[in-house]
């Protein structure tokens, strides 16, 4: 709940909080995406050499990590990437997809965009969190009741087109 907290306070003072990782191409995407009006620092950890042979998937030992604030007035309290992390962890826990190594790995974009899309519709309005007893949506004050999978069939259904009027069959020649 802690994470549904923090965005709804977030939207509440009308000022966005970021943190990523040390990645540089974030520093434009968030200077573009947002300007001025966020408060935003990256957390770079600092890792040990890569392991190799069988445990080559593991990653390697962080030895630590550098708190650099980038614009506004991040909270330094805060600068963390474990929501982010335990986020991730819990999607690929859910949506195998995203597991390298098995066989539901799927590499066409589209597909993960879509289910992307779906996992956090269900985790956020369909799923009954068991802490406490709410969707994060309704701890949030955005939904005023626990969605159920056929309404999210029915607002995807609600999108599309009507089907339009098929044309006559074409009888098949015999080779």
């Amino acid at each position: 709940m802690a994470g549904v907290e923090c965005l709804f306070q977030e939207f509440s003072r009308g000022r966005s909080d970021r943190l990523c990782d040390g990645l540089k191409s974030y520093i434009k995407a968030v200077g573009a995406t947002f300007g001025d009006d966020v408060d935003y620092a990256q957390l770079v950890k600092i890792y040990g050499p890569s392991h190799e042979g069988q445990r080559r998937y593991s990653p390697p030992i962080c030895k630590g990590a550098i708190k650099q604030e980038m614009t506004g007035n991040p909270d330094p309290d805060h600068i963390s990437t474990s929501y982010v992390e335990r986020s991730n962890l819990t999607m690929r826990m859910h949506m195998r997809r995203f597991t390298r190594l098995t066989n539901a790995f799927s590499k066409k974009i589209d597909n993960h965009i879509h289910m992307v899309a779906l996992y956090t519709v269900w985790y956020n309005y369909v799923r009954q969190h068991k802490t406490h007893r709410l969707s994060p949506a309704m701890a949030a004050g955005i939904a005023d009741k626990l969605w159920s999978m056929a309404d999210l069939a029915e607002m995807i259904d609600a999108t599309l087109p009507e089907p339009g009027k098929r044309g006559p069959y074409k009888l098949r020649v015999a080779a």
